[in-house]
Formats: structure tokens, C-alpha cells, sequence
């Protein structure tokens, strides 16, 4: 069964468009990036568009890939004092040291939860956020599952593994280069999010596994994810991209901006 992360989404949109009517305030999200991709613009362009439907201003500050380190982190922490809440959108060039850009973010500014795990969970990261949502509406059941996350980002790995061992799941975490693919035979949940277009296919899984496919990438000018199209004939529960988990994190995201902005 494919999700429909769309419809998903649509039901956490509506409550942050209710919140936000009630409150009386405007609230205002500030996107930091440097010399975005492809991916990157359609993200950031889908994140404005749902932004404004809610009635959230997202601003976006793109920096030249000459950038330092130093200059984003003045950029973050300037906009910090005039956001309600700030994105650092990654990925970030080469150069750049991620981690000191991504602290620089103050923890009441930020939307994207970078410190889930670091101290007492106040918000769930925008994809963790999209697979309990998705997890509630399909019921899908962690405790005692061999779960595999592919990627070991930020953005995906890192939170998606520490939620599966919160809820009580056996974890293993790969990236690309020690990929033990029987592991993805006995796999009961896999979170993808290599960005690598079509890398999942339906003789590398068993039947009835739920693939949460997290990963986005260009193939031919268009959004494509991690799983081929073929997963879908052998798993209970595939998340298809576009149209899966991002959508959902774009709703959660704006969810948390209103939870923090309340706090």
C-alpha cells in the first residue's frame, strides 16, 4: 500500500492554519542556504508555498558557495533574533562545518529539532515527526521489529534511529559503504535516506516489510527516492516520493514552529 502523505499532511496543516488564526500574532520562519541544489530548491519552494497557505512567512537567505563558516553563523544568529524560528537548510557545501552552523541555531528557534537526543526531547525532527504520524494513521507497530536505517544524516539516520530504539525496535544503521544488503532481507522497517534513486529494489526485501523512503535526489530533472517503484509489489507500507514523507515533514515542521513560538 502506497501512503498518501499528502492527505496526512493536510490534517496537520489544518490544525497549525487554526492555531495560527487564533493566536492573533503573525509568525515568521527565516531558511538559511548555501548554493542549493536542485532538491534543495524544490524543498525550500514547496516549504514557502505551504508556509503561506497556513499563514506563516518563510523568508529565504540564499548565500554564495563562497560562504564561510563564520559568515553563516552571523547569518543564523541575526535572523534568529527576528524569526520565530530558523532553518538551516542542508545540505551545506563542502567546506562548511555543518555541525558549528547547526549549533548556532538557538534551541527556541528551531523547528527542525538538530538537538533531538542531545537533552530532553521537546519536539520531534520534522521526519521523525512524518513516520509517528505515519505510523499512527497505518498502524504500524516498532516494539521488537528489525528495523535498518540506511543514512547516517542529520536529517534522516541520525533521529530516525533514535526514535526506532525509543520505540522498543532492533536497530541497524548503514550507510553506502557497509551495506550488509541481507541485513535489508530480514529487515521488518526500513527508513531510506541515501538519496540514491531507485537503490531499493523488490528482490533485495522480504514480504509485508514497511519502507519509509526518506531519501530525495534528482533523475532526469524530477524528485525521485530511494526506493524503486517495484518495492510496492513486496511491501504491506511504502511511503512514495514525491508525495510520502514530504509533505509531512513540511506540515510538521511548520507544527513545531507554532509549538515553539507558543512556548
Amino acid at each position: 500500500m502506497l501512503v498518501d502523505g499528502k492527505s496526512i499532511a493536510a490534517a496537520i496543516l489544518d490544525s497549525v492554519q487554526a492555531e495560527v488564526g487564533s493566536s492573533g500574532q503573525s509568525y515568521t520562519m527565516t531558511a538559511v542556504t548555501c548554493a542549493p541544489n536542485f532538491e534543495t530548491q524544490k524543498y525550500l519552494a514547496m516549504k514557502k508555498r505551504q508556509a503561506a497557505a497556513v499563514g506563516v512567512s518563510l523568508n529565504v537567505i540564499e548565500l554564495p558557495s563562497d560562504a564561510t563558516t563564520e559568515q553563516i553563523i552571523d547569518c543564523v544568529a541575526a535572523v534568529a533574533a527576528q524569526s520565530d524560528g530558523v532553518v538551516v537548510q542542508l545540505p551545506l557545501p563542502a567546506h562548511i562545518d555543518k555541525d558549528a552552523v547547526l549549533q548556532a541555531v538557538p534551541a527556541a528557534k528551531d523547528p527542525d529539532g538538530f538537538a533531538y537526543g542531545e537533552k530532553r526531547d521537546r519536539l520531534l525532527p520534522p521526519v521523525v515527526g512524518a513516520l509517528d504520524e505515519i505510523s499512527k494513521v497505518h498502524q504500524v507497530e516498532w516494539k521488537h521489529k528489525r528495523v535498518v536505517i540506511l543514512g547516517k544524516g542529520k536529517l534522516v539516520g541520525e533521529p530516525a534511529a533514535r526514535y526506532a530504539r525509543k520505540r522498543g525496535a532492533r536497530v541497524r544503521v548503514y550507510d553506502k559503504t557497509n551495506l550488509d544488503q541481507s541485513s535489508l532481507k530480514t529487515a521488518d522497517i526500513i527508513v531510506s535516506g541515501i538519496g540514491q534513486p531507485g537503490f531499493l529494489r523488490a528482490d533485495m526485501l522480504s514480504q509485508g516489510v514497511v519502507v519509509f523512503d526518506a531519501g530525495t535526489s534528482e533523475d532526469g530533472g524530477v524528485l525521485a527516492g530511494d526506493a524503486h517503484a517495484d518495492v510496492a509489489t513486496v511491501a504491506a507500507l511504502v511511503t512514495p516520493v514525491p508525495g510520502g514523507i514530504g509533505p509531512i515533514t513540511i506540515a510538521y515542521l511548520l507544527k513545531n514552529l507554532t509549538t515553539l513560538a507558543r512556548q
